[in-house]
């Protein structure tokens, strides 16, 4: 399996945001879309970081630390560009699925932006693979108990 064929079988359009959206708007954009991440692409379209729950949330600790100390901006006015994932590692859309899941446990990272040729098409999550790799075990299933023929039904 190919990321490729991840991607196929995501729906919807890209999640993406401009470096200078408030980081207040994409928190509330992840809340209600259920995202775990998005892409920050500048006015070129091109993939400059990537914004996931585990910045915001970092920013949120930081700013709670700094509010012992003394006065901080308030968190609306900051804007992705200052705590997003600069230039994440990313995949591409022929890399099979042991090296991605590798290269995601070893950078630790539970999103990736996926680049064909320096061109945005997509972003994979571990979600993703766990869910491709579970359909097609599910289908490898029905095909051998087809084959099998005398297996029983399942209820």
């Amino acid at each position: 399996m190919q990321v490729t064929d991840i991607l196929s079988s995501k729906q919807g359009a890209l999640r993406t945001v401009h470096p200078e959206t408030p980081l207040s708007a994409c928190v509330i954009q992840m809340a209600d879309e259920d995202l775990g991440s998005l892409l920050v692409v500048d006015d070129h379209a091109r993939l400059v970081g990537l914004l996931t729950f585990r910045e915001v949330i970092r920013t949120l600790a930081q700013r709670q630390k700094e509010l012992r100390r003394g006065p901080t901006p308030p968190v609306a006015e900051l804007r992705v560009s200052e705590v997003m994932e600069r230039a994440p590692i990313s995949a591409t859309p022929d890399m099979e699925l042991q090296p991605l899941r590798a290269m995601m446990i070893r950078h630790h990272q539970r999103y990736l932006p996926v680049l064909d040729g320096g061109r945005l098409v997509g972003v994979v999550s571990f979600h993703d693979i766990a869910k491709s790799v579970y359909e097609e075990q599910q289908f490898e299933n029905r095909m051998l108990k087809a084959y099998i023929q005398d297996w029983p039904a399942e209820t």
